[in-house]
């Protein structure tokens, strides 16, 4: 599909198919009525005095959470810590260690209403904390990423949403760039780990 042609919004089945599957993956998703709504969500799932790594998002940015986070002395906030080091070697080196963080907050490219969730990247630099290594990892996206099957969401993520991030990276002076890495999230092992916040209308890629 291009990116030009819009995938069309769930119905209110679809989302309830997609958060009774991710419930029984062990993915806890809630469906919250607005953009303040998921930021206020995301305040009472992330408290305060945690180390916490926001990862680049566009969804983090619409809801105003990576605005809320940017030098807020709250929270030990390991993304400003990173963006402190002195050149890109020390960045990248350091942002090894946020893999590891206790609290890990991002997005994803799109979820199948059967309960998986697909990941894409260019450096694979939020695979780590998403797989294994972050204590707890808080997913936000919009529902117009969930899609019938997992075949359909792999379908958008190598298709629409790699389109999207190309021309976003194009109108930066960016050169695209390839999929790099690439995650299925298909059950996750430690109950209460991984939650997920759901906005009802078109928001991220």
């Amino acid at each position: 599909m291009s990116s030009d042609t819009p995938y069309a919004p769930p119905s209110a089945e679809s989302i309830s198919r997609a958060i009774e599957a991710l419930a029984a993956r062990n993915v806890d998703a809630v469906l919250v009525g607005s953009r303040e709504a998921a930021l206020t969500k995301l305040r009472e799932l992330v408290p305060e005095g945690c180390e916490v790594f926001v990862n680049t998002s566009e969804t983090l940015d619409a809801i105003g959470y990576t605005e809320y986070m940017h030098g807020n002395d709250r929270y030990i906030n390991l993304h400003d810590q990173m963006m402190s080091q002195p050149d890109p070697a020390s960045q990248r080196e350091f942002r090894r260690k946020t893999t590891t963080a206790d609290y890990f907050v991002g997005s994803v490219q799109a979820i199948a209403e059967t309960g998986e969730i697909v990941i894409a990247s260019s450096s694979g630099s939020q695979i780590g904390a998403y797989s294994y290594g972050a204590r707890r990892v808080i997913l936000v996206a919009g529902t117009q990423k969930i899609c019938p099957t997992l075949s359909d969401a792999e379908a958008r993520t190598r298709g629409f949403t790699l389109e999207r991030h190309d021309r976003w990276l194009e109108g930066r002076g960016v050169a695209p760039t390839p999929i790099g890495k690439y995650l299925v999230m298909e059950h996750e092992p430690v109950v209460g780990r991984i939650s997920m916040v759901l906005i009802p209308e078109s928001i991220g890629w």
